[in-house]
């Protein structure tokens, strides 16, 4: 489903953001990039989003290239993928709901299907009594469930996390990997980039290292012993 060949990108002259990169995220896949601050995780993640484009070598997502891709290409494969970022991005001034349906109604759908899926979304991250509130007035492990959910909201094939539980304490973080849990067991590909080691430890998952834009011992390997399942 995702597949980086000797995928490279400079942002400047000599310095290799990722370097080499070959890896393949299959279907329904559960994966953590583990790494340091500067590793390379957000970029690899951005080249899954077509965000970042590599210098050279080449990402598929879906059939879709990176090689060969056109601009107006681009929306459609992020209807495919859903992609959680390190900061909210929320319109503070918009409702809950409003939040969620903005991706929908950026494509066009229509009210009736936009409602269903909003709704869909809102109860699945366990908001639907929160729907009708602003940003502002919402906890940081609230504002994570909404990014969630807005993501989700175009049924992606794939889910991406940057650093989801950065900005939260340990019991909102357990929460929000919980959630991380259940959207994989329905299916979704999920890929959580994160710098915190036990966090991988928290559900079963396959590990790809990432140091100094490489992956690490050559390769991405089954997390061993056995992880503490969240309730």
């Amino acid at each position: 489903m995702i597949e980086f060949i000797h995928v490279t990108k400079y942002f400047k002259k000599n310095w290799p953001v990722l370097e080499d990169i070959n890896l393949t995220i299959a279907r329904g896949e559960f994966v953590c990039l583990l790494g340091n601050s500067g590793s390379g995780k957000t970029t690899l993640l951005y080249h899954i989003y077509m965000k970042e484009l590599p210098s050279s070598g080449q990402v598929i997502v879906d059939e879709l290239s990176s090689q060969n891709i056109r601009k107006k290409d681009i929306p459609l494969l992020r209807r495919k993928v859903g992609m959680i970022f390190q900061e909210f991005y929320l319109l503070n001034d918009r409702s809950v709901f409003e939040n969620i349906a903005l991706p929908l109604r950026l494509c066009g759908i229509s009210q009736c299907e936009i409602k269903k899926r909003a709704f869909k979304a809102l109860s699945y991250a366990g908001l639907s009594h929160k729907m009708n509130e602003l940003p502002p007035y919402l906890s940081s492990g609230e504002k994570q469930r909404i990014c969630i959910a807005r993501a989700l909201v175009n049924e992606p094939i794939v889910l991406l996390a940057d650093e989801p539980t950065g900005n939260l304490d340990a019991e909102n973080a357990e929460d929000i990997m919980r959630l991380l849990r259940n959207i994989h067991a329905q299916g979704t590909a999920v890929v959580v980039a994160t710098h915190k080691t036990e966090f991988a430890g928290l559900v079963p998952c396959r590990t790809v290292r990432i140091a100094g834009g490489k992956i690490a011992d050559g390769d991405s390997v089954m997390l061993s012993g056995t992880p503490r399942v969240l309730p």
